[in-house]
């Protein structure tokens, strides 16, 4: 059984959102749970008055309608909250736990502004440009009523797209917002896209508007973006206005720019235009998000409005345990879901941390030390930033105060045994880390944290409320011990509505449900690991990923989850990172290890037979690669995740279609005609 590395105390477990809303449920459905299982197996066994009661429960400003859940059985098919109205944008820039009873969107006229007494810090802006910029929601909402009046201007409306090609930065959430307020759809790409990445994505969803800036910062370099615009727009042919943001420069109020585009500050006046919002249905379209695309053009998902409100406020107050003043930062980019995520944060009345530049740069410790000055509440980043800090031996627990930080939070790939290890020795011991799992394909988790459970080493600590999650057998049969695929065997609100330009739904049905009639199939391959009850220990079924699935190794036809090498391998201190793979050979698989050693380092026989025995005594024989080939990078997305398919694909001979998709793409040169490959 893995280790229990930390327990809340009585206080937190009292105080927690989670907590309240369990008095919430046994005041007003007459329910008590004794244990986090108990009430999640409710909330998949009575669904409709789960979801019911979180919209209750927080508030959530629209009509709710006199429906829960139409045609439950289909999957998909089924309708959420299908007479209700809302809009996403006045849930985020009305949060209902920190207005006043008397402060609404009505008297929120430019004449009755003195009524404003809501001060509260709704977006803190840092990152490599050197500022520091807060906007206050008060401020927030004026800046919206502006962008939101430009957009009007131009005929913008339900159901029309807006793309942004912007940093991590208050001109990302302030656009989107304008946006969503006018009912019109959001989509986005981070500007460290290449112009074919972009139009990959762009070019599908035809945009009217596009916000763009005039460049970005990375580990010390200034990176001009306008050039590049002038490509992209060349390829979008709807675009009636391209909006230009001063990042690299704010005080420059006359950027050398085309006569077909219009700068940011120009969108502003003296006079605030009235804030009004679009009511829509729940399931109308809000986002459209992106596939990775290393494998083929990008898949165009598209995520409702309510779907995407109602999961984001469960997750981010009940699994994460953010409420009005939590000071919240994630690392991402405006092109990862999890900048979607946070920015959701606003909905609870938090103050939303942003960050944009190299999360090394100008120091290694510049996270730790954000923050500290920030005092952040709830901290998170991919699981490649942990291990990367421990390579580079960075020891924040002696360094950094870090007394704010109450939850790490890890994604993007499974948080190994080591990293936890290394977040309780070497950053904070009183903290709970909650390494979260779901994607772009459902903007939110099928497993995740929970601030009234203990963390076990190795382990997500929950399923997520309201997610029927299992693990399942190539016959599709739940397995009760033992590794399988991920399903989802209930419909919920935050499933996309489709794919953009799917219209007879094809493509959507067999990327999730072609597998598995009527089951969500994620594409993840991992188990539940149970602990019983004890006196001292409540129920708990935690979670263990150990990769994609359709990364899974199979040698002599046993599965073999990828992070189940990569655990082994990060104990070696030669290696800085590794990707592993399957190696077509003699009518079987073999399994390939690629490692980019620490600077300065050789791979020798010393260092092969150390890999070897690491991984041979802590998993089995079938785990040891039968090569190790060091190379000097690793391709990895945009969003850092390393791409394990297109590795394979070029050590097979096969084409890697979509190169944009890479931060880094020369790299795959790297794997291209090893003659290491070719022989026993």
């Amino acid at each position: 059984m893995n280790k229990c590395l930390w327990k809340p105390s009585a206080e937190r477990i009292s105080d927690s959102e989670l907590s309240a809303f369990m008095s919430f449920l046994n005041k007003e459905y007459n329910i008590e749970f004794s244990n986090y299982d108990q009430l999640h197996q409710w909330s998949i066994s009575d669904k409709e008055a789960f979801w019911n009661s979180v919209w209750a429960f927080f508030k959530v400003t629209g009509q709710m309608g006199n429906s829960i859940l139409k045609d439950a059985q289909l999957m998909p098919g089924a309708k959420w909250f299908p007479n209700a109205t809302l809009n996403f944008a006045e849930n985020l820039l009305f949060p209902t736990n920190l207005m006043p009873e008397d402060l609404t969107p009505e008297n929120l006229a430019p004449e009755n502004k003195q009524n404003n007494s809501n001060s509260a810090l709704a977006i803190i802006e840092r990152g490599e440009h050197q500022r520091r910029e807060t906007l206050t929601y008060s401020q927030l909402r004026e800046k919206v009523a502006h962008v939101a009046h430009y957009l009007k201007s131009l005929g913008i409306q339900k159901g029309d797209c807006v793309a942004g090609f912007l940093p991590n930065s208050q001109h990302a959430i302030i656009a989107m917002l304008a946006t969503t307020s006018l009912g019109a759809i959001w989509t986005s790409c981070s500007p460290d896209f290449g112009v074919n990445g972009v139009v990959d994505r762009f070019a599908q969803t035809r945009p009217k508007v596009l916000f763009a800036t005039d460049g970005y910062y990375y580990a010390g370099k200034c990176i001009h973006s306008l050039d590049r615009i002038k490509e992209i727009e060349a390829s979008l042919k709807n675009l009636k206005s391209t909006v230009i943001t001063p990042y690299l420069n704010p005080s420059d109020k006359h950027l050398d720019m085309s006569e077909n585009h219009t700068s940011w500050d120009t969108l502003f006046s003296d006079s605030t235009p009235e804030l009004t919002f679009t009511q829509m249905a729940f399931d109308d379209p809000l986002y459209i998000m992106y596939s990775s695309g290393t494998t083929g053009k990008p898949k165009c998902i598209v995520h409702s409005v309510g779907g995407t409100l109602i999961q984001h406020i469960k997750e981010l107050a009940l699994h994460t345990d953010v409420k009005a003043g939590t000071k919240l930062f994630y690392y991402t980019t405006c092109g990862w879901m999890m900048w979607n995520w946070l920015v959701s944060g606003l909905a609870l009345g938090a103050s939303v941390v942003l960050f944009d530049g190299s999360p090394f740069h100008p120091q290694q410790s510049i996270l730790f030390d954000l923050a500290d000055e920030e005092e952040i509440d709830v901290l998170g980043a991919s699981a490649k930033y942990y291990a990367a800090c421990e390579k580079f031996n960075l020891n924040p627990i002696k360094s950094h105060s870090l007394a704010s930080i109450k939850t790490f939070l890890s994604t993007g790939s499974p948080l190994s045994h080591e990293s936890f290890d290394y977040i309780y020795k070497s950053i904070k011991q009183d903290v709970c880390v909650s390494s979260i799992s779901g994607g772009t394909d459902i903007i939110s988790c099928f497993a995740l944290g929970c601030p009234i459970l203990p963390v076990y080493q190795g382990e997500l600590q929950c399923i997520g409320l309201g997610m029927d999650v299992q693990f399942a057998n190539d016959s599709g049969d739940v397995l009760s011990t033992g590794k399988g695929e991920l399903v989802c065997r209930q419909t919920f609100p935050s499933m996309p509505t489709g794919f953009w330009g799917d219209d007879n739904g094809e493509k959507y049905h067999s990327a999730y449900f072609a597998r598995f009639p009527d089951v969500w199939a994620h594409g993840d391959y991992g188990e539940l690991k149970v602990h019983p009850i004890n006196d001292e220990q409540p129920a708990q079924t935690g979670v263990i990923i150990h990769g994609r699935s359709d990364a899974v190794l199979n040698p002599g036809g046993v599965r073999i989850g990828t992070a189940e090498i990569y655990r082994q391998v990060e104990k070696v201190d030669a290696v800085f990172e590794s990707i592993a793979i399957g190696q077509e050979w003699q009518d079987d698989v073999r399994v390939i290890l690629f490692v980019r050693l620490q600077q300065g380092l050789k791979l020798d026989e010393s260092l092969m037979t150390e890999i070897k025995q690491s991984i041979r005594q802590n998993t089995t024989p079938r785990h040891v690669p039968s090569k190790i080939i060091q190379v000097k990078d690793i391709p990895r997305t945009l969003s850092g995740k390393i791409v394990e398919l297109a590795v394979r694909d070029i050590v097979h001979g096969k084409a890697v279609t979509n190169k944009e998709a890479l931060a880094n793409p020369e790299a795959l040169n790297l794997f291209v005609d090893l003659p290491e490959l070719n022989k026993d």
